[in-house]
């Protein structure tokens, strides 16, 4: 394994067919930042990232059908359904200026436009039609919709979010 940074790139969603394929959410918004990389590591039950050679990736959907080596069948690949895949921060695609790997997101701390503290970003969620970022601070939670209305500004230089929230969000 190399030095290189490791990022939380995907899930393992379940198995696709029998030939050893595995269906992907990826992180990062779109399947490419996956159907580049020659090598990927999983994250064992131990908490070990464990190397494999990425065989193909390739976009279906939303998610990443993907091929890795030495998987062959469907039987070899039951146990990685639900692990995380991680890839070399330095082999991973450049993103457009405003687009961030969800592991550039967490721990930023996230204020209002209005200079209010609401916490760490410490998960994301995905929904389908958008993500939510989950916002934590003293115990409580705070879900914030990551549309472009919402989500002013991010500075990762700086580990911070500024947001503008919708009308009554802090009520609920």
């Amino acid at each position: 394994m190399s030095g290189s940074k490791k990022l939380l790139i995907g899930k393992i969603q379940g198995t696709q067919g029998i030939k050893g394929q595995l269906r992907v959410i990826p992180f990062a918004g779109d399947a490419s930042s996956i159907s580049q990389l020659n090598e990927v590591f999983l994250k064992s039950p131990t908490g070990a990232l464990e190397p494999f050679a990425v065989v193909s990736a390739k976009a279906h959907g939303k998610r990443v059908i993907l091929t890795l080596r030495p998987f062959d069948n469907i039987n070899q690949v039951l146990h990685l359904v639900g692990r995380e895949i991680y890839a070399d921060r330095v082999s991973l695609p450049e993103l457009p200026d405003d687009e961030f790997y969800w592991s550039d997101l967490l721990g930023l701390q996230v204020a209002t436009s209005d200079g209010e503290e609401l916490g760490e970003l410490v998960d994301i969620i995905e929904t389908g039609s958008n993500d939510v970022y989950v916002v934590k601070k003293d115990g409580r939670e705070v879900l914030i919709p990551a549309l472009e209305d919402v989500v002013l500004s991010i500075d990762l230089a700086e580990g911070r979010m500024t947001v503008s929230l919708p009308e009554g969000l802090l009520d609920l």
